[in-house]
């Protein structure tokens, strides 16, 4: 466990939570549970002085300390070029390895090393463990009709799938005594019906099994990594899988159910415990983003907390085997870097920030917090910049984005940094406020290379996407949109939902380029939902009357009727005010799109890393 791990537990045992669970550790020697290159692991004493101290962190801060035992399956064996699980059945997902079938042998040893890693954390000072089947890991092997087809005791009736857990809780509650508690997670949809995957029955009469196993609480989850529709992006609404714990809570009324998938909002759970819904609230990617959100809670202050965005950017970089990171909160993953930390200024600066889009506000609300003078310009007459009209057009959660201008909006107020709106920052201005200010800031984000785009044969037919997004400009009944990024396919999406035809067209063979990898496939699955048409490999040749003509890489033209032609893309940064700013001011940056053109992560994560150095 590295000293960038440690400090991020620090954190996270600070969080104010009850029950703090550690991330999952791989039990066995070989490696064939463990399922990233920086998973913890859990088989030998040597490990103990760092779970140790973990341990000590959460006892420091009164919450009861449990450690998760966490053997991938079908998804382990990073590091060994195959996997195990209970059957030979071939990955759906290309990155997995080679299945191998476990014997029965191996099975018992498997229950063996459990059981061994659950009596280490109790020696190191956890209070209980907990063993997880979310995801699609080796329980969810052994229990989904999917992945075990086994003809021996160990598959076939729900009742023998469930052998392999029933092993488990009982060697584990015998290793580390009654007096530590046992947790499980289990599936309560596992999303996999397309695959041949568990029925919710299913999932409730393995609930069942364990219950009557002894285990002493149970954590409902949904989805595996392989499933073919989401689980827990921001397309599913707050509160949409709270029948599964309702359902978990009456099958087994004396046992403990903890819940909070697609559950973000700490009200929202607290009206659930009220209502008998479930006992617990497990809270994970909301801490990510606000460690500070219980406290705030108890603090009436939500209004100044960050709120996961469901951007599923945090599962990206883990399933690349990377330190996960939050878009929304810069901070994580860097808790050991003193440079990532708010610290009060040894220079108080009066600084100019030109844009008042995500990166601009973030670097704002940062450096005021140090003890900067911060003021900010946009031409805009709102802030938030392309994120205002990118949260209108997106089908999935609209309030996701759009708390991100509350919160924005709530921070500049109690901060008192001052935004001048309508304000265009030319020459003229900066000559006339410039020597006011220490340093300057541009964020004035990404604007569209015209250069690749015909000129139109007729006026008003060709729009700016920025334009349409602001609802500064109406579209027609049928739309062509150059571009297949984010910014092409949410305005694409969003005008289709409103009754439009809509045409995308992109020079690339596939569509979503610039999206985050766990959020493609949910573009491209509402694109064929939505029916919407898709030109790839396809150049505009010419925007006349009635439509747009196209070509493709054959050569081939194609005419596609438009009333109205939205450009995307190709992207270009607003560098314009650099060369103007350069002799104007002592201290000059630029960051977000003006630099590259890219997201909102780093659009925030450049703002908030400026604002602490600067």
């Amino acid at each position: 466990m590295t000293p960038r791990e440690l400090a991020r537990d620090k954190v996270i045992a600070g969080t104010g939570c009850g029950i703090i669970t550690n991330q999952g550790a791989y039990p066995d020697p070989l490696g064939e549970g463990k399922s990233y290159f920086r998973q913890i692991a859990l088989f030998d004493d040597k490990f103990l002085p760092q779970f140790e101290q973990i341990a000590g962190y959460i006892h420091d801060n009164g919450a009861v300390a449990i450690q998760q035992i966490l053997h991938a399956g079908r998804y382990g064996g990073i590091d060994l070029g195959y996997c195990v699980q209970p059957s030979v059945v071939p990955q759906t997902l290309p990155h997995f390895r080679q299945p191998r079938e476990v014997t029965k042998e191996q099975i018992k040893a498997m229950v063996t090393q459990h059981a061994e890693a659950a009596k280490r954390a109790i020696k190191a000072g956890f209070d209980g463990t907990e063993i997880t089947s979310f995801m699609g890991y080796l329980l969810a092997n052994f229990n989904s009709k999917f992945t075990n087809r086994r003809t021996d005791e160990y598959g076939g009736s729900v009742e023998n799938r469930g052998r392999f857990m029933r092993e488990l809780i009982y060697a584990i509650k015998e290793a580390q005594g009654d007096d530590h508690p046992l947790i499980v997670r289990l599936n309560g949809a596992e999303l996999m019906d397309a695959h041949g995957g568990n029925t919710e029955d299913e999932c409730f009469e393995l609930m069942k099994i364990a219950g009557d196993a002894g285990v002493d609480m149970i954590s409902v989850t949904v989805g595996w990594q392989e499933a073919p529709e989401s689980s827990i992006g921001r397309d599913v609404p707050p509160g949409h899988w709270n029948r599964l714990a309702i359902r978990a809570k009456k099958l087994l009324p004396n046992i403990p159910i903890t819940f909070g998938v697609r559950l973000p909002n700490p009200v929202m759970a607290n009206q659930n415990i009220a209502d008998g819904e479930f006992d617990y609230w497990e809270v994970c990617r909301p801490m990510l983003a606000e460690p500070e959100l219980l406290h705030k809670a108890a603090e009436d202050r939500l209004d100044e907390a960050k709120h996961c965005l469901g951007c599923m950017n945090c599962l990206a970089r883990l399933f690349r085997d990377l330190p996960y990171l939050c878009t929304n909160n810069p901070a994580l993953g860097h808790e050991v870097e003193p440079e990532y930390h708010i610290t009060p200024a040894v220079v108080k600066k009066k600084i100019m920030i030109v844009g008042a889009g995500p990166a601009g506000i973030e670097c704002a609300i940062t450096a005021t917090k140090r003890g900067h003078d911060v003021t900010i310009y946009d031409k805009g007459d709102s802030i938030g910049g392309g994120l205002v009209g990118y949260a209108a057009y997106d089908i999935a959660n609209k309030e996701d984005l759009q708390s991100q201008i509350s919160y924005y909006k709530t921070m500049l107020d109690k901060l008192g940094i001052k935004v001048n709106l309508n304000t265009d920052v030319n020459p003229k201005l900066m000559r006339s406020v410039l020597h006011q200010y220490d340093v300057a800031v541009l964020a004035v984000g990404a604007g569209v290379d015209m250069s690749a785009i015909p000129v139109p044969e007729q006026e008003g037919v060709l729009v700016l996407a920025a334009d349409v997004a602001r609802g500064k400009v109406k579209v027609g009944q049928k739309v062509v949109v150059l571009g297949g990024g984010k910014i092409g396919l949410t305005l694409a999406e969003g005008l289709t939902q409103e009754g439009k035809e809509v045409t995308i067209v992109e020079k690339e063979k596939r569509i979503a380029g610039d999206v985050i990898p766990t959020w493609k496939w949910r573009h491209s699955s509402w694109i064929d939902q939505l029916k919407i048409r898709t030109l790839t490999l396809c150049r505009p040749l010419k925007i006349g009357a009635g439509g747009v003509t196209v070509v493709n890489d054959k050569g081939e033209e194609i005419f596609v009727e438009a009333d109205t032609v939205i450009v995307a893309s190709p992207r270009k940064p607003n560098q314009e005010l650099f060369q103007e700013f350069e002799f104007m001011v002592d201290e000059l940056h630029g960051i977000g799109d003006a630099l590259v053109p890219r997201g909102l992560l780093q659009a925030i994560h450049e703002g908030y890393r400026l604002g602490v150095r600067i």
